[in-house]
């Protein structure tokens, strides 16, 4: 049976005509219904997705203030912006975007003073700037730059190669690559590199599996290239191929989609014998960090979830022969590198980080005093520099590039943000909550000095919570509108990331993610009896794992926000593994089809199957994007439509679908500027925040 319904018209919304259909699928013994099953498919929308996307553009272009948000947006993201340099051989690399370019463009030089040179511009590879270098890796002597081109967002990459010097490419080209290593040898005749099946080789549901390692030669096609490894008895393994820098060994780390525990396999370069599997249970996190010959350093979680360094003999692998060069503290380690033969070590105190040397042998050897409080956004050095380079940020602290001579042990500002914003009159201040069972969980406010707790105060909470990513303080220009019409902004520090180790990741993944909605609607409730805000002046923002987050805390809590800003979301819990690279999520959030204990947990907070009809649910606004392969726009549209469905009273459920964009990777300028006048325009209306004077 197919029904056309339109819900009823909210305070002037009527909303597109939309069909369900009689549709439902059996899940160890419960019929679940999916009307709205016919919206995955990107053909069958095309009318429909018009005809919301002009609803959402009268509504938002219907606000006093969208034009002067995004002109105030435009002056603010106008100003040079930059990359950490790479040396690579004799030269530095870096990217700058000039302010309002669409992509970064890359640019190197052989002296830090001399005049830099464009290596490639992305911005002359497409009239709209969605042609974007997501993926790069040069030579050891930096003559050569093999690079990814992603066309409009989409994870696909094309993979070419380029003379630095004379900025000519190569003629081959790269193809079915997603998430690529990049890795070349030493001699600079061709490099390793991992890649998905070509189209129509294998059945279409199955194109995202059956990961392989190639040796591409330079100057020959891709069909020449030799398969290095291969395992299609495990078809869901993905390989990346890392070069040691001393040149000696291939390294693979071996993931399962998302799944932070992952094995390492190597061998010689030059060899043709059989990967060794050193590391090969899957049994905890092991990221290489360098290694001296034979002795390889890895940075790994086994027996310790805030992470230690372990030295392993490859002559005497087992585990008994390991040597802990770093044992576990009661920090996280966030990230380890090896620059001037010293591990260079950031660490999470508190979800910021604090950054600490230690000789190979562990022995400590002093700390580096950072800005403010913040985190760093990027660093590059190599064993055998005596310098290296790092990006530091926070909410208030604009991305900027200091220097640090390893000889004389000064940081000096290398590269700082000129930006068209007085920072002096605001503020970041940390503060704890207490969530729902009694776990202690930090939240970061900035927002003017001087702000009186009376209540009154339009609040933007932020969070993700899982993917063990952190989300640590940065800076945000768009977020500059929100501070300068006196809002509070607030970013959460939930469980499912790793702020605490793997156990806060633990605690907030598979049959526990419900701790996570838990964390963020207590903070919402705090910030409330704290006096900061009330719940028709709160706004919650989340995108993709966040997207889940803010849909499914609104279906449970919606007395608690005002609005909803909800950006490429995950929503269909049941079906998410079945689209693109959905597959990889299931360590974190499990499989309704194959599990019935996972269908249990998944079903009860899946955002599509929890919207109850008739709840006056707060206004949201949905985002996603029409090239999005990594969480498709088919999660969006279904959201979007089952809420219009269901909704009574006066608020509006809008849905915004960006076209030639992906899932946020690339994105131009161009886009960001207009999404986000779109975001602010949204909000202010909802909450009737005062016209900005620009």
């Amino acid at each position: 049976m197919t029904i056309f319904s339109t819900p009823p018209s909210t305070q002037g919304f009527n909303y597109p005509a939309t069909r369900r259909d009689d549709v439902a699928d059996d899940y160890h013994g419960t019929s679940v219904c999916d009307p709205y099953r016919w919206l995955e498919d990107p053909e069958a929308t095309q009318t429909w997705v018009a005809a919301q996307n002009q609803q959402t553009t009268h509504y938002l272009q219907d606000s006093d203030c969208r034009a002067i948000l995004q002109t105030r947006l435009i002056q603010l993201w106008n100003y040079p912006r930059y990359s950490v340099p790479v040396k690579e051989g004799n030269r530095y690399f870096f990217f700058k975007n000039d302010g309002l370019q669409n992509q970064y463009v890359l640019y190197t030089q052989r002296h830090l003073e001399e005049e830099p040179q464009v290596v490639l511009d992305p911005n002359l590879l497409s009239p709209d700037g969605t042609v974007s270098m997501v993926s790069r890796s040069f030579s050891k002597d930096g003559r050569l730059l093999a690079y990814g081109l992603s066309q409009s967002g989409s994870d696909c990459q094309e993979i070419h190669i380029r003379t630095v010097d004379t900025r000519t490419d190569y003629d081959e080209v790269l193809h079915w690559c997603k998430f690529p290593g990049l890795a070349w040898r030493h001699d600079g005749m061709g490099f390793f590199y991992n890649r998905f099946p070509a189209v129509g080789t294998v059945p279409k549901a199955e194109e995202n599996y059956y990961n392989r390692v190639y040796y591409h030669q330079l100057g020959t096609l891709q069909d020449e290239d030799l398969l290095v490894y291969e395992q299609p008895e495990a078809k869901e393994l993905s390989f990346t191929p890392l070069v040691t820098d001393d040149g000696e060994y291939l390294i693979l780390h071996v993931t399962q989609g998302t799944n932070s525990k992952n094995r390492i396999y190597y061998r010689a370069v030059a060899s043709s014998e059989p990967f060794i599997y050193l590391l090969d249970k899957a049994d905890a996190s092991y990221r290489f960090i360098g290694n001296t010959g034979s002795i390889f350093y890895f940075h790994t979680n086994l027996q310790a979830p805030c992470g230690r360094i372990v030295a392993i003999d490859l002559h005497h692998p087992a585990p008994e022969h390991w040597q802990e060069v770093i044992p576990e503290k009661s920090a996280v380690i966030s990230f380890v590198t090896l620059v001037c033969d010293q591990l260079v070590v950031a660490y999470l105190h508190e979800a910021h980080h604090r950054l600490q040397f230690y000789t190979r042998q562990g022995v400590f050897l002093r700390e580096l005093a950072l800005p403010t409080m913040g985190a760093i956004a990027g660093l590059s050095g190599r064993c055998e520099d005596t310098e290296m380079f790092l990006s530091f940020t926070s909410f208030l602290y604009p991305p900027s590039i200091f220097r640090y001579d390893f000889m004389t042990e000064e940081l000096t500002l290398f590269r700082g943000a000129e930006i068209q914003f007085d920072p002096a009159g605001y503020e970041t201040q940390q503060v704890f909550f207490t969530s729902k069972d009694g776990t202690r969980v930090p939240m970061f406010l900035t927002h003017r000095k001087g702000l009186v707790l009376d209540g009154t105060h339009p609040t933007l909470l932020y969070g993700y919570g899982g993917f063990t990513v952190d989300v640590l303080p940065s800076f945000s220009v768009s977020r500059l509108l929100w501070l300068e019409a006196g809002g509070v902004y607030a970013s959460v520090n939930l469980r499912g990331g790793s702020e605490y180790g793997e156990a806060w990741h633990q605690a907030g993944m598979l049959a526990n993610k419900q701790n996570v909605f838990d964390d963020f609607i207590a903070a919402a409730e705090w910030l409330i009896a704290q006096g900061y805000t009330r719940p028709e002046r709160l706004a919650s923002n989340g995108g993709s794992n966040g997207g889940l987050l803010v849909a499914a805390c609104m279906l449970q809590r919606p007395d608690l926000f005002g609005a909803v800003v909800c950006q490429v979301p995950v929503t269909d819990m049941l079906r998410y593994h079945r689209f693109t690279v959905g597959h990889y999520w299931i360590p974190e959030y499990g499989n309704a089809e194959a599990s019935p204990e996972e269908f249990a947990y998944l079903y009860a907070y899946s955002p599509l199957h929890n919207i109850q009809p008739g709840v006056d649910y707060p206004p949201i606004l949905v985002t996603t994007a029409d090239t999005d392969d990594r969480v498709v726009p088919a999660h969006a549209k279904k959201f979007a439509a089952a809420l219009q469905f269901a909704t009574k009273g006066n608020h509006p459920v809008l849905l915004r679908v960006e076209t030639r964009a992906g899932h946020g990777g690339g994105k131009p300028v161009a886009k960001i500027i207009e999404e986000q006048a779109d975001v602010y325009a949204f909000l202010f209306k909802v909450f009737g925040v005062p016209r900005l004077i620009v």
